[in-house]
């Protein structure tokens, strides 16, 4: 929901004209309120077309505090005629849009009548209730899926749906937090300053302490409403999935959706989501999360900060987007505790530049396993590790054990190949997941429950973005965080698969390396600060430095030293190669011959010295062949690498930057020498012991 100071709906002034509250005031009480608003003369359509959901027993309302599909299931069972008026409801409503659809086209007046229809198609949504206002809303998050014209209409719904009775809703806080309003609050505006499916935002001016704080009061009968639709759309999941030979289960992923949408109707665990919200991300840079008052909080009043600013959609704000998809990617791969419902009426930019974060009633929680998968999924797919990446979707749970690794190998090969190609910044993570869609269904692919939010979450945030820049690809624009993430975390299972990555066969892949440590790099201008244009050698390798001899970087500066040692070892075998080989007779063979492994060693410290210079060092030139296209020997591309590396000029610049680096780096670069000669000995001497006795 939106906090727009906006009274009354359809007009947005700065500042909403506050009602005084006085003593002895109080509004004028009704009996059984939310049943006599049904007949009120400014009635809200859902009310109106709906209102014969409301007609529970106490006992009845009491048990949708949560959501219990048997319990649900055996209500309903006992008021079939409310479930046969829903269902007609639900299919005279949609068979008519749809009628009218079928004609404007064989009338030929589709186009003349669109706008009407998707106007049309918003206020059906309305009539229907909040269970179809909230698909609606995912939905009208997605500019490249949805035409212009009904992404407008269904943008409408996220915080513009006609408001109930404003006596209806004082009557509830008063009933809520059991004190007259006026002993609340001295001030209160007249009228809702937004709307939204699950209820409506005053603001209000607590007499406490004089705080500006808004008010959010839950629409009556939105329960029920609720209940009632997600047991018919379970219902029809399992049809679908029957009829249709559906892989996943659809009935699962219902009942994941309705959990957190009863868990959205406890304003007092969503207050309690804002605080760990708040304390989790509020201090990310540019991310504002407010206040909430728990002490005037109930389950269905919430009392929090008050917020002013614009919709993030509709200012053009590229950075704030980036901020926000980067605290996403926090949310959901650093705590695992995400916003599940990130459409654009609950992101604000405020005034003073920030993004500010509202409605806290739909969260999910990521599990440590899941997270590590979905990180080891992003580094399999950018490193092109088909193989790995069939893995990690068993270990996601979108793929049975038991399916056929090299088949789906070939198949995600097929899929991914081009769009990996054109490089991380440019992968679309929309794309990505119409490309998969074949072979979903081919390889039986399955969407765990959870997933269904999550696959959400990032839709709705690339939507958003999309928005404001059609050549926005959130995955491209955050799989620097993701890299440094991998390169950083101390998870065991992280750990093992990126040695695995980076140690292919047994060989070492420095080149991954490099692209992940030049990657992570990146954070340090996307994202979390606003864009620099261009970055020098120095300053890279000053990042590179400083990363790697910091704690968070021991994991990688272990891999640097371990390939570092064995890279010089192998210029010292070169070099005494080259000395024997002239000092020895025409046609005797060296004894230190260098073998291949001692090449490989002897390009990655080509390729490692090239990095830490500021140079870039490509395999391909130290692979060299003669000039009638036959391979070098050994002893020839050996010393044509040697040729090949930096100079002591050119390696100048790496030693001006390292008195520059911060203490605790200079501290641990001191150890450095020491490290290596002890590397370098143990390998001395495990080599003449295996050339002695083997």
């Amino acid at each position: 929901m939106i906090l727009l100071p906006a009274p009354p709906i359809v007009s947005f002034p700065a500042n909403p004209t506050l009602l005084s509250v006085s003593p002895p005031y109080c509004p004028r009480r009704r009996d059984n309120s939310a049943v006599v608003s049904a007949a009120s003369r400014d009635v809200d359509s859902f009310t109106s077309k709906s209102g014969y959901l409301f007609n529970l027993s106490a006992d009845e309302a009491d048990s949708l505090s949560e959501y219990n599909f048997p319990r649900i299931d055996a209500m309903y069972r006992k008021k079939p005629l409310i479930l046969l008026r829903r269902l007609a409801q639900i299919g005279t409503t949609f068979g008519f849009w749809f009628g009218l659809r079928l004609a404007d086209e064989a009338l030929d007046r589709s186009q003349q009548m669109f706008k009407v229809r998707a106007a049309e198609l918003r206020k059906l949504l309305v009539e229907l209730g909040p269970a179809y206002v909230k698909i609606a809303q995912a939905v009208s998050s997605r500019p490249d899926l949805i035409p212009p014209v009904y992404l407008d209409e269904l943008s409408l719904l996220q915080d513009q749906i006609t408001p109930f009775s404003t006596e209806v809703a004082f009557n509830m806080i008063e009933d809520e937090l059991g004190l007259p309003i006026d002993e609340l609050f001295s001030e209160i505006s007249p009228e809702p300053v937004a709307a939204a499916s699950l209820g409506q935002v005053y603001q209000a001016r607590l007499r406490r302490n004089g705080n500006v704080v808004a008010v959010k009061v839950q629409r009556p009968g939105v329960r029920a409403a609720i209940a009632l639709d997600t047991l018919i759309l379970r219902y029809m999941a399992g049809l679908i999935k029957k009829a249709g030979r559906f892989n996943s289960d659809l009935q699962a992923v219902v009942d994941e959706w309705a959990t957190s949408l009863f868990k959205e109707m406890d304003y007092l665990k969503e207050a309690q989501n804002g605080i760990k919200f708040r304390k989790l991300y509020g201090s990310i840079k540019d991310v504002l999360v407010p206040k909430m008052y728990t002490e005037y909080s109930t389950s269905k009043v919430l009392v929090m900060e008050w917020v002013e600013g614009q919709k993030l959609a509709e200012v053009n704000d590229l950075y704030l987007v980036e901020v926000g998809v980067y605290c996403s990617f926090n949310q959901l791969l650093e705590y695992g505790f995400y916003h599940a419902d990130p459409h654009p009426g609950n992101f604000l930019r405020t005034y003073d530049g920030q993004l500010a974060y509202l409605d806290f009633g739909m969260m999910g929680d990521f599990r440590p396993e899941l997270r590590d998968g979905f990180m080891e999924a992003c580094l399999h797919l950018v490193n092109r590790d088909f193989k790995s990446l069939a893995k990690d979707f068993v270990t996601l749970g979108l793929l049975p054990p038991t399916a056929e690794k090299g088949a789906v190998t070939k198949a995600l090969t097929d899929v991914f190949q081009d769009a990996i190609a054109r490089g991380v910044r440019n992968i679309s993570f929309g794309d990505l997941s119409g490309d998969l869609g074949k072979t979903m269904y081919q390889f039986k692919f399955r969407i765990p429950p959870y997933f269904s939010l999550v696959i959400r979450s990032l839709a709705v945030l690339e939507g958003i973005a999309i928005g404001i820049n059609p050549n926005y690809k959130v995955l491209g624009s955050t799989y620097p965080w993701i890299a440094r993430k991998i390169l950083t975390d101390s998870s065991p299972q992280l750990k093992s698969s990126l040695q695995s990555l980076l140690y292919e066969d047994g060989v070492f892949r420095i080149d991954r390396l490099e692209s992940l440590v030049t990657e992570s790099l990146r954070t340090e201008t996307a994202l979390v600060q606003k864009p620099t244009e261009g970055t020098d050698s120095k300053i890279v390798m000053k990042q590179i430095l400083a990363f790697t001899f910091t704690e968070q970087g021991s994991f990688v500066r272990e891999i640097f030293l371990r390939e570092f040692a064995k890279g010089l070892d192998a210029f010292g075998l070169a070099t005494l190669d080259s000395f024997t080989s002239v000092s020895s007779f025409s046609g005797s063979r060296p004894f230190n011959s260098l073998t291949e492994e001692d090449m490989t060693n002897l390009r990655t410290f080509y390729r490692l010295i090239s990095l830490f210079s500021g140079m870039r060092g490509d395999v391909a030139q130290v692979k060299a062949t003669s000039k009638n296209g036959e391979a070098l020997t050994p002893q020839d591309e050996a010393s044509l690498v040697m040729s090949q590396l930096p100079s002591a000029e050119e390696m100048l610049p790496i030693l001006s930057i390292l008195p520059e680096l911060p203490q605790e780096s200079q501290q641990r670069l001191l150890q450095l020498p020491g490290d290596l000669v002890g590397r370098l000995v143990s390998r001395a001497f495990a080599r003449t012991i295996r050339r002695m006795f083997l």
